[in-house]
C-alpha cells in the first residue's frame, strides 16, 4: 500500500505534468500566447517532475527532494502572487514583462521583425477558466503543495 509520502509525490508528479500539458495545449493548440510570467511559472512544474523522479531513484534522499519541493513551490507562489498583482494593476509591470524583451533592435530589419512579432503583456489575461486566470489556479496549486510538503517533511521523522 501507498505511504501519504508516496502518494503525494505521486499527485504532484501528476499535477505537474498535466499543469505544463495544459498550458501547451492552451498554448499551441488554442493559440492564447503566453506572457513571459507565464512561462517563467512553468518553470517549478519541470524541476518538480525532474526533483520526484530524482527521488524514485534515490529514496535515501527523500526529505531533501521534499526540502527541494517546498522551496520550488514556495518561490511558485510569490512568483504567481506577483503576476496576479500585475494582473490585477496592483503592481507595475517589470523589466521580466518588458515587451522588448530586453533586446535592442539596430538595423530596419530587426525593427520590422519586432513589430510583427506578437508581445503578450504581463497584465493581459488572455485565457480563463471559470473567470480565474491561469495565474490564480497557479496561486492555489503552489500553496497547496507548498502546505503539504512542508508538512510531510516536517512529520517525516515520526512516520519513518
Amino acid at each position: 500500500m501507498l505511504n501519504n509520502k508516496s502518494l503525494f509525490l505521486n499527485l504532484i508528479l501528476f499535477v505537474s505534468f498535466v499543469a505544463l500539458l495544459s498550458a501547451f495545449f492552451i498554448e499551441y493548440v488554442l493559440g492564447h500566447q503566453p506572457c513571459n510570467l507565464c512561462i517563467l511559472e512553468r518553470i517549478p512544474y519541470v524541476i518538480a517532475i525532474v526533483i520526484i523522479l530524482l527521488n524514485y531513484k534515490f529514496s535515501q534522499f527523500e526529505k531533501i527532494f521534499l526540502v527541494l519541493l517546498v522551496i520550488v513551490f514556495l518561490t511558485a507562489t510569490i512568483l504567481s502572487v506577483y503576476h496576479f498583482g500585475i494582473e490585477q494593476g496592483f503592481i507595475e509591470e517589470s523589466l521580466v514583462c518588458d515587451l522588448k524583451n530586453g533586446s535592442e533592435a539596430t538595423s530596419k530589419e530587426e525593427i520590422l521583425k519586432q513589430l510583427q512579432e506578437q508581445k503578450v503583456s504581463c497584465k493581459d489575461v488572455t485565457f480563463k477558466i471559470f473567470g480565474l486566470s491561469l495565474t490564480t489556479y497557479n496561486i492555489v496549486i503552489s500553496i497547496l503543495i507548498t502546505i503539504n510538503a512542508l508538512k510531510i517533511y516536517l512529520n517525516y521523522a515520526k512516520s519513518k
